[in-house]
C-alpha cells in the first residue's frame, strides 16, 4: 500500500502562513509592506555596519535554501537589489528613512490584520517572519508559472 507524499516543508509552512492572508486587501498590503519591512530592517542593520546586513542576509538566504532553492534563488535577487541600492544611499539617510518606514510599513501590517480580522502569524511561530518574503514571492513565482 503506497502512502502519500508528506508535503514539504515550505509548503506547510506557506499553507499555514496563508490561513491568516485569505482576505484580498490584507495581501495586497502584504505585497507592498513585507518588502518594504525586509529593505528597511536591512537598512537598519546596514547603519549598524554594512558587514552586519550582509551577514543576515547569507543567514536567511541558508534557511532559505534548506526550503526551497527557487526561493533561495528569488530572495538572493531580491536581496542584492536591496543591498545594492542601501549602498547608492547617502549614509546619514539610511537610519532615519528605514526607521520611519520600518515602523509605517508595520502600522500597515496590523491594519491589514485588523481587516483580515486574523492575527499576524509570526505570534504563533516566529519563523513566519522569514516565511512572509516567500509569500509574496510565491504569487510573483505563480504568475511566472515557476515552481518552488
Amino acid at each position: 500500500m503506497d502512502q502519500a507524499p508528506q508535503p514539504r516543508a515550505i509548503d506547510t509552512l506557506l499553507a499555514k502562513y496563508s490561513e491568516s492572508h485569505l482576505n484580498h486587501t490584507n495581501e495586497l498590503i502584504h505585497f507592498v509592506c513585507v518588502p518594504v519591512i525586509v529593505f528597511t530592517l536591512l537598512g537598519i542593520i546596514w547603519w549598524i555596519h554594512p558587514f552586519a546586513a550582509v551577514a543576515v542576509t547569507v543567514l536567511s538566504l541558508c534557511y532559505y535554501f534548506q526550503l526551497s532553492k527557487p526561493f533561495a534563488a528569488g530572495m538572493l535577487a531580491m536581496s542584492a537589489m536591496m543591498l545594492g541600492l542601501l549602498s547608492l544611499m547617502p549614509p546619514a539617510t539610511v537610519l532615519p528613512l528605514s526607521l520611519a518606514i520600518f515602523v509605517l510599513a508595520w502600522i500597515g501590517q496590523f491594519v491589514g490584520h485588523k481587516i483580515e480580522g486574523k492575527k499576524p502569524s509570526f505570534f504563533d511561530d516566529l519563523r513566519f517572519l522569514l516565511i512572509g518574503p516567500l509569500f509574496v514571492l510565491s504569487f510573483l513565482y505563480r504568475r511566472l508559472n515557476l515552481a518552488w
